[in-house]
């Protein structure tokens, strides 16, 4: 088993590094343009990652990554409102978009599955909130398949977009239909 913070663990940091400073230069994307400026050689990124896609798939899954837990305000139904217009916003913006096809664009679907849980744990969190109270919020998998779901639906396939107002109207409809 690899050593966390071993060597392993700073060759990945300096590909996704690499990654990072190529985009903000502009600069294409290409393994051997990684592994020169990351400083190892392509086969270090075949032998880890198979392919490109598989390799900006992973680092866009580490972007995804939540910093730390939803805001909370004492009023969890805000709250819910409140990250999930941010998610909307923020996956429809351009990096965003660049995040979720580099994830969706991957031969392994373990990143998108990865995303997924990142997303389900942000939920859970406010939905544990509200349990707390002794509320009953809607289960996370409906605000999975009610809001999270129509609102990549849009962002990745029509020219709507997932506004503030769609998102907020997607809410109140679970949360009426769920009586929270």
């Amino acid at each position: 088993m690899p050593r966390p913070g071993g060597r392993a663990a700073r060759i990945q940091a300096a590909i996704f590094k690499a990654v990072d400073e190529l985009q903000l230069d502009g600069e294409e994307l290409t393994v051997p343009a990684i592994a020169a400026r990351a400083g190892v050689t392509p086969s270090t990124i075949y032998r880890r990652w198979g392919t490109l896609a598989d390799l900006l798939s992973e680092v866009a899954v580490k972007r995804l990554r939540p910093d730390g837990e939803p805001r909370d305000s004492g009023d969890w139904r805000a709250d819910l409102k409140g990250w999930l217009e941010q998610y909307a916003e923020e996956m429809a913006s351009e990096p965003g978009r660049a995040m979720m096809r580099d994830v969706l664009s991957a031969d392994r679907l373990d990143n998108a599955c990865t995303c997924s849980v990142y997303t389900c744990q942000q939920l859970d969190v406010i939905r544990d909130r509200a349990l707390a109270l002794g509320d009953r919020p809607p289960d996370t998998r409906a605000i999975m398949d009610r809001v999270i779901a129509p609102v990549i639906y849009r962002i990745l396939f029509t020219r709507e977009g997932a506004d503030g107002a769609y998102v907020a109207g997607l809410v109140e409809d679970l949360l009426g239909e769920a009586g929270a």
